[in-house]
């Protein structure tokens, strides 16, 4: 396949992110290693600058056996067809095999529940993977079944079509009833495990919420992605002020309402089905952990309404 290059001093592995559908950085940046990707009929760079209408030929080798062990670990499917399927994740299941999680996540319960029938289009460590939620962030994670599949959900990640909804309980009375945080976001300079609001080696970051219901010392938010950067809600509300309840890394570093993980659930996933384009709306229900804060609060007094 090749591409021509359509903005000046745009960086390779960019370009290759921006331009293929379902293709991450990281992925982009391995196939340049891997010397599938050339520039001018040369082998690129992940760094190289590109110049308008230089030609970018590539190739995506068939996807490697996973060294994954599948595992029986349980999960709840909401939504299921032939070509992907919707998990509700619970609060603590890491999505795919980093370093200290490596037979214990959503991935090696994928592979236990449903072997190859898995998109391979994202790597061999996140098969089916199309967007992923922290670990300790509880909701609907959509799964790819085919290339195809893969490929038209990432395309709607990209154009913000695919519409996902948060419930969030964040720490402080928020005054106004809804509001929008239009900050970009990158990596923190001193702490490359955490993100921040920055203008430097960062990407536009857009969430919109609005108010459910306020409580003493506390608000039950609704939030609305309109991009999708790692830990988005989490560092934008921290940004405003009003960081998740239980978050301790972008929040207060005790332990509130018996919380010490952020109290944030993905409830709600919209998107075009990828082989008709029909509409396929998916809810899950606050999980239990969620509802006993929210009996904590109701038990305090109300803030003001």
């Amino acid at each position: 396949m090749t591409l021509y290059a359509d903005t000046p001093g745009e960086r390779l592995d960019a370009f290759l992110t921006r331009s293929v559908p379902g293709l991450s950085r990281s992925a982009a940046q391995r196939l340049i290693e891997e010397g599938q990707v050339l520039r001018c009929g040369k082998p690129g760079k992940k760094n190289d600058k590109l110049n308008p209408g230089d030609p970018v030929s590539y190739e995506i080798p068939e996807p490697k056996a996973v060294d994954i062990q599948p595992k029986d670990i349980p999960l709840d499917i909401v939504y299921e067809d032939e070509d992907l399927l919707v998990i509700n994740k619970p609060k603590g299941l890491v999505v795919h095999p980093a370093a200290g999680h490596q037979d214990d996540t959503l991935v090696n319960g994928l592979l236990y529940a449903l072997g190859d029938d898995l998109s391979g289009i994202n790597g061999e460590l996140r098969p089916g993977i199309v967007h992923r939620i922290d670990k300790d962030t509880s909701g609907l994670l959509a799964v790819a079944k085919n290339d195809l599949a893969h490929t038209v959900l990432a395309s709607q990640l990209k154009d913000h079509s695919m519409a996902r909804t948060y419930e969030a309980i964040v720490c402080g009375v928020l005054k106004e009833d809804s509001g929008t945080v239009d900050a970009p976001i990158g990596r923190h300079p001193s702490d490359r495990k955490k993100m921040c609001v920055t203008q430097r080696n960062s990407k536009p970051a857009v969430t919109h919420w609005e108010v459910v219901r306020r409580y003493r010392g506390y608000t039950h938010i609704r939030c609305r992605l309109e991009t999708g950067r790692t830990h988005q809600i989490r560092v934008h509300m921290a940004y405003i002020g009003h960081p998740i309840l239980g978050d301790t890394v972008y929040g207060h570093k005790y332990k509130e309402l018996g919380q010490d993980s952020q109290c944030l659930h993905a409830g709600q996933l919209c998107f075009r089905h990828p082989r008709d384009g029909r509409p396929v709306l998916v809810f899950a229900p606050l999980p239990d952990y969620f509802l006993e804060v929210l009996n904590k609060l109701r038990k305090r007094k109300d803030g003001s309404e």
